[in-house]
């Protein structure tokens, strides 16, 4: 990791704030293509992963906007209360999980609330380097909440973006089917888990390789329906406990067996790792259907109770 500069820190929407990041000699920073994340220590001292949403010509400076979690683990909170212009940080180099893939036919971005910050990055290159069409469908609840509203407003984005806010009522959710009844090109879409999922669906006609998803969840996260659970590695039979609040890759690596990873947020396909035996649910972004009885995504996935075996 490298210390960086706070050249700009400020609030762009409720609970949003945005930074800009630079050298601390004014020098060039490490290249980066649309869709990147840095991993930065946080005030807090947590480590947390935030996209670049500049375009990647700009060489000299990194932005990132950060949503302000008041139930998450701190590191948010830290970076919207404690991280101030002037200050310094430690940023790693940026990696790609969610990369822009060539596609002469266009693209569809779907966006929901924060989850705007990758999609801003590769329209901003697909402007600045006159590259094929797109439609962004930028869906949030209310005006105030919505980062980067004027900026979408300006010109260059004039006819390439459609705003959307629904007040918080599923009924006047925007119907996203139109945009994606006939596949063409490539869909990126990233947000929450609903969205996610309701765009899964929608493009379940679609090639596997065009729609590509980018979550931000935390595998570690907690849900209501959680339960403890044992898994048992097929080549040693060394059982281990999965208690509720810890994944199944951080079990692993706790007791000693480290298994690739990147995004750690069931996007990325990382750590997909065989699946043995079972009762799962599955909370990835990549594995289909066909692969949930032969395959788990550690990051996220976890077993309902009862014991997981799996081969690393």
């Amino acid at each position: 990791m490298r210390e960086l500069r706070v050249a700009r820190a400020e609030k762009i929407a409720d609970d949003i704030h945005l930074f800009e990041l630079r050298d601390l000699a004014g020098a060039d920073l490490p290249a980066f293509t649309s869709g990147a994340h840095v991993t930065l220590v946080a005030p807090s001292g947590d480590e947390r992963k935030y996209s670049l949403c500049n375009d990647p010509l700009e060489r000299d400076v990194y932005v990132i906007a950060v949503k302000r979690e008041a139930n998450g683990r701190g590191g948010s909170l830290s970076m919207c209360e404690r991280l101030k212009e002037g200050d310094t940080i430690k940023v790693s180099d940026p990696k790609n999980d969610f990369e822009l893939a060539p596609s002469p036919a266009g693209y569809t971005f779907i966006a929901g609330g924060i989850g705007v910050t990758p999609l801003l990055s590769m329209a901003r290159y697909l402007i600045s380097s006159g590259g094929p069409s797109f439609k962004l469908f930028y869906l949030t609840r209310n005006p105030s909440s919505t980062a980067f509203l004027n900026e979408l407003k300006q010109p260059e984005f004039a006819g390439k973006v459609i705003i959307h806010h629904d007040q918080g009522v599923v009924d006047d959710a925007y119907d996203l089917w139109p945009a994606l009844e006939k596949p063409k090109g490539h869909v990126y879409c990233c947000g929450p888990r609903g969205l996610m999922d309701a765009v899964r669906d929608m493009t379940g006609h679609w090639s596997t390789s065009a729609v590509h998803f980018e979550a931000f969840a935390d595998g570690s996260t907690p849900r209501p329906e959680d339960l403890p659970f044992t898994v048992r590695l097929q080549s040693t039979g060394e059982a281990l406990d999965v208690p509720v609040g810890v994944s199944i890759l951080e079990a692993l690596r706790t007791h000693g067996h480290p298994v690739p990873s990147s995004c750690e947020s069931g996007s990325c396909g990382s750590c997909r790792t065989t699946l043995v035996s079972g009762d799962v649910d599955h909370r990835d972004f990549v594995l289909t259907p066909g692969e949930h009885s032969t395959n788990i995504m550690v990051c996220v996935s976890r077993g309902r109770g009862g014991e997981v075996v799996i081969d690393v």
